[in-house]
């Protein structure tokens, strides 16, 4: 039988590689190509599409010219998700941006499958794309081979060292974005302070470091609270670096108004680390029963939440024990043998 012909197109939006959709191309792509069912290539977008049976397109902007309106080849699109409109107010697309989501969700709506990260994504992209929920396929990510439990006491210090970590810290990995609750995060911690002279927050992304209106309100905010001296912006950190940040954090905070999925927070999980998070949107769907689930628009809540996770070892210990066990749940090589299937439903092959 001949094995189908895959092509996994590279986006044409630059920036889109240190974050999750990134690491999702990466990753997929490597699973895929271990696979000896199918042959699969990465293609720059706008080439020749001639020798391939399936064009998936692993990215999607609403306000981006990211996916073709001619489609000559069965075409499959993976939305990560639609939060900028859930948000309209915060995300601002302006004329262009509406005209161009008016091409993208056109072009959308002729492409055979749309792949999601979590229920919560399926729902947002039926409701906001009018896309039969039938052809919308959720396919949870995975976690990455290199995050792990670091049993080493001298690499856990080295790492302490290079990034000058304090002893005690909250973390959270990502981005400035509106739905990522930044703020919430510091208006807690500038509660918990208070009670914790020890205790610091870590905050790990390029969007902490690089230039932004989001960025400016954030360092106004901690300096408004007096915590200049307790807050560590970190930019991009490798992944074997970023490994040990994660064994090292007391707890791992994803107070998200909406995520599509959330993958730092299956990385702290493997990592041994603690997770409060949001009871919004993909966020309960990732986690389960492994982690304390917040209210992200009420400050009080994730404070005294954090607390209990500092305070009770006994109840820091079992979200660990039940974090490790649900992220082992998820994997890249699962990711991509539900990907194939979806594949081979379009020309009905097992």
């Amino acid at each position: 039988m001949k094995k189908l012909n895959i092509a996994l197109i590279n986006p044409p939006v630059a920036g889109h590689k240190l974050r999750g959709t990134g690491t999702y191309g990466e990753e997929l792509f490597r699973a895929l190509k271990k696979m000896r069912r199918i042959q699969v290539s990465q293609v720059n977008y706008g080439s020749s599409l001639d020798e391939f049976d399936v064009a998936h397109y692993p990215y999607f902007d609403p306000f981006f010219l990211t996916l073709p309106v001619i489609k000559p080849k069965p075409t499959i699109v993976t939305v990560h998700d639609l939060i900028p409109l859930r948000f309209p107010g915060q995300f601002p697309r302006g004329v262009k941006g509406e005209i161009k989501w008016f091409i993208q969700r056109f072009s959308l709506q002729s492409a055979k499958i749309v792949l999601t990260d979590s229920v919560a994504s399926k729902n947002d992209i039926a409701e906001f794309t009018d896309i039969d929920k039938e052809r919308i396929k959720v396919i949870y990510l995975g976690v990455r081979s290199e995050f792990r439990v670091i049993k080493q006491g001298n690499v856990l210090e080295k790492i302490k060292k290079k990034y000058q970590l304090p002893e005690k810290f909250l973390l959270h990995v990502g981005d400035v974005n509106y739905n990522k609750n930044i703020p919430g995060i510091i208006k807690a911690f500038a509660k918990l302070s208070k009670k914790y002279s020890d205790l610091h927050l870590v905050l790990v992304g390029n969007g902490f470091r690089e230039d932004s209106l989001q960025l400016h309100q954030l360092i106004g905010l901690i300096s408004e609270d007096d915590l200049s001296n307790k807050v560590r912006r970190l930019g991009f950190i490798e992944l074997s670096d970023l490994t040990g940040v994660y064994n090292l954090a007391q707890v791992y905070l994803q107070p998200s108004y909406a995520e599509g999925f959330g993958l730092p927070v299956l990385e702290a999980m493997i990592c041994g680390c603690p997770v409060i998070s949001s009871h919004t949107s993909s966020l309960p769907e990732l986690v389960g029963e492994a982690s304390l689930l917040i209210d992200p628009y009420n400050e009080e809540d994730m404070t005294n939440s954090i607390e209990k996770v500092l305070k009770n070892k006994k109840r820091r210990q079992d979200m660990i024990e039940a974090g490790f066990k649900r992220a082992k749940e998820f994997s890249w090589e699962k990711c991509a043998e539900k990907t194939l299937e979806v594949y081979q439903s379009l020309f009905n092959t097992t």
